[in-house]
């Protein structure tokens, strides 16, 4: 795989967030945080009519988007930030780009930065990721 510092990630597509996977998200995760099942609580906090995505599910698209790319075994590390919620009803876009190509322990890695793209926002969620690249 030919790969180079700039270049753009192929993209992961979440059309549509929906509120049945927060459910059931919470209910495997036993979260008990009702932000992520009532939207009366999450009026409560200011954030209007929606149910709000769980961190993981959205780090989840992150890795989908990397897996799609590198491979299922790839992802060596990640770093993320959670500036802020994915709602549901969120069409929601993992992006990234090579920022750097090196070689550790005889390992083609590429370190990227990457995020969720909502239109008419800034990131929800953003960070950096280190990948081995196939051969």
């Amino acid at each position: 795989m030919i790969v180079n510092i700039g270049d753009v990630i192929p993209e992961w597509d979440m059309p549509s967030v929906r509120p049945e996977r927060m459910r059931t998200m919470a209910a495997i995760l036993r979260d008990p945080n009702p932000v992520h099942w009532d939207k009366r609580a999450v009026v409560a906090r200011g954030f209007g009519e929606h149910t709000i995505n769980q961190g993981p599910l959205g780090l989840s698209y992150m890795v989908n988007m990397l897996h799609g790319w590198t491979g299922p075994t790839s992802v060596r590390r990640i770093v993320m930030r959670f500036p802020l919620p994915v709602f549901d009803g969120d069409h929601i876009i993992a992006r990234g780009r090579v920022t750097a190509i090196r070689t550790e322990n005889g390992k083609r890695l590429a370190d990227c930065d990457i995020w969720l793209h909502r239109e008419g926002t800034r990131h929800p969620l953003e960070g950096e990721a280190t990948v081995e690249l196939p051969d």
